[in-house]
């Protein structure tokens, strides 16, 4: 691959979970992290507590980060803050505490941006929007994204300001074709009208890039920690590429 090629997007990094690889995911240690490593952007993951806070946390129970199996949904933000979520990566982690959305917010630098991975479903959407008013950042930092086409439709009726891209992953169907297909997703996409789409690499071609790019939508790529993939995506038009490693990923891809 030559320097061309590799020009034909600007390596556009998202850190996943935040530095997750170095820091526990989804708490504010690994977002500064992230930031200090040099990335573009944070990903993290929300879901609202029974008192209509918004957390941070990738799966609906705290299991697997605490040890202690509460359902986030059912507890309030004080109960959720007495877990530890740090300890099981790392002792020097220990004490970390589940983030609200509002500290993650306070961690983004000036120009900076963040993905919003709405994991529960639309019924956020108001709350959300509040805490993004009080943030202080503008609407060209905020990313809404989700596997729910309803969270991104809501997002897009309730606040076309804001960008939305829906989350899909691709898989082989038992006769070797893409599930779903190039085509149902662009309806989709349509369908919502989303801004862009972001799905895993496994089955992204040039030309499939190349299709959603021409019908007008983004496209965007999790999860690439491999540097030699990263660059044939930027080749292709992938417009970010979201990485538990965003500090290794750019300096190679630099």
């Amino acid at each position: 691959m030559t320097a061309n090629q590799i020009q034909a997007q600007e390596p556009f990094i998202v850190a996943h979970r935040g530095a997750s690889k170095d820091a526990p995911e989804n708490t504010l240690p690994a977002f500064q992290l992230a930031w200090k490593q040099g990335a573009d952007a944070i990903e993290g993951d929300f879901f609202l507590t029974k008192d209509g806070r918004i957390v941070c946390i990738h799966d609906k129970s705290t299991g697997k980060y605490s040890g202690v199996d509460w359902e986030v949904k059912e507890k309030t933000l004080a109960e959720l803050r007495t877990l530890d979520v740090g300890a099981y990566k790392d002792s020097k982690f220990k004490g970390t505490i589940i983030p609200t959305i509002a500290e993650v917010f306070a961690t983004i630098p000036e120009k900076k941006k963040i993905y919003i991975e709405v994991k529960c479903g639309k019924e956020i959407v108001p709350t959300l929007l509040r805490e993004i008013q009080t943030s202080g950042l503008t609407d060209e930092q905020i990313v809404v994204i989700s596997f729910d086409e309803e969270v991104i439709r809501e997002m897009k009726i309730k606040a076309p300001q804001f960008k939305a891209c829906w989350l899909e992953k691709f898989e082989e169907d038992r006769n070797g074709n893409r599930k779903p297909s190039l085509e149902s997703a662009l309806e989709t996409l349509k369908d919502i009208n989303a801004d862009g789409l972001s799905s895993n690499p496994d089955l992204t071609t040039e030309s499939f890039v190349k299709t959603i790019r021409d019908q007008g939508y983004e496209y965007h790529v999790w999860t690439v920690d491999d540097p030699e993939i990263a660059k044939t995506l930027l080749s292709w038009g992938t417009q970010s590429i979201t990485t538990n490693v965003p500090g290794y990923l750019r300096n190679h891809l630099h």
